[in-house]
């Protein structure tokens, strides 16, 4: 019978050998086009780390993308994927969802890409509880359309179409989905890679709608455009020092949080899932169940 000493011994060895992305990347794919410091490489490394920690079949997963620099994603990866039209990535992947139950269906999406042309979406996949995973990749502007203001922008920002500073009032993603009726929601960074892997499993395990607000970076437009001198500053500044995790949190008093935007799990409650309870409605009506 082997010792605990031995089998810790293992795991340590074990946990040594290089992570193996050539199962889920498509061969021919890479290089990526994304431009050097951009986050978006980050945060599909951490989905393919969180993916493989669940231990499923590729084929049990469908990555769906609209358009825009973090809808390329699928084009990577070695899952069912469907790369589809602008802002309407979440009509496709409930569509999807449908017709296929059983698949765990993941949106990769971006800020303009989810919550300017596809807000109406947003807010009704989150009203339904269709059981899937939207990334809401933001970096706060249109990085592949030449640098507009998106509706997650900040206040006297500058972009293409706000040269003198953003006047908008920008969405809270987060708050967006909970009104709405998303069951799992939570917020994220590219700079903390390893909490962004975990809550990613996390999202992928739960029953119903799971939205996570991944903020991330953009150095060619809103990085230029807003004179951060590099890619690791504007990390550090929008994503390291503009969050804090729910656990550190939950000791400070409220002027210690000011201007900080919450990191971690913020909203999970257990509610009927969308497909399931259309099955049952099929059922009923004489149908054969799906």
């Amino acid at each position: 019978m082997e010792t605990v000493a031995a089998a810790t011994k293992k795991s340590k060895k074990a946990k040594q050998v290089p992570f193996d992305y050539s199962k889920y990347i498509r061969k021919g794919k890479l290089p990526h086009i994304w431009c050097a410091g951009c986050g978006h490489g980050i945060v599909l490394k951490s989905l393919l780390r969180a993916i493989d920690a669940i231990g499923r079949s590729n084929d049990d997963f469908a990555l769906v993308s609209g358009i825009g620099c973090s809808s390329r994603t699928p084009g990577y990866v070695n899952f069912n994927t469907l790369h589809t039209l602008h802002g309407r990535a979440l009509a496709f992947a409930t569509g999807l969802k449908m017709a296929k139950p059983n698949l765990k269906v993941i949106v990769t999406t971006g800020d303009g890409d989810a919550l300017a042309i596809g807000g109406n979406h947003f807010i009704h996949t989150c009203r339904r509880n269709i059981d899937m995973v939207i990334m809401v990749y933001n970096n706060y502007i249109y990085g592949m359309t030449s640098g507009q203001f998106s509706p997650t922008t900040s206040q006297g920002m500058i972009a293409t179409t706000s040269r003198y500073g953003n006047i908008e009032p920008p969405f809270d993603v987060c708050k967006m989905a909970e009104a709405a009726g998303a069951t799992f929601v939570a917020r994220a960074t590219a700079y903390h890679y390893a909490e962004l892997e975990k809550t990613l499993y996390e999202a992928i395990m739960h029953k119903g709608t799971a939205v996570i607000d991944i903020l991330d970076s953009c150095p060619t437009y809103y990085g230029r455009f807003n004179k951060y001198k590099t890619v690791s500053e504007m990390m550090e500044k929008i994503e390291k020092d503009g969050t804090i995790s729910v656990k550190q949190a939950a000791g400070l008093p409220p002027e210690k949080l000011e201007g900080k935007l919450l990191r971690g799990i913020l909203y999970k409650k257990e509610r009927t899932e969308y497909t399931a309870e259309y099955a049952k409605l099929v059922e009923k009506a004489g149908g054969k169940k799906g």
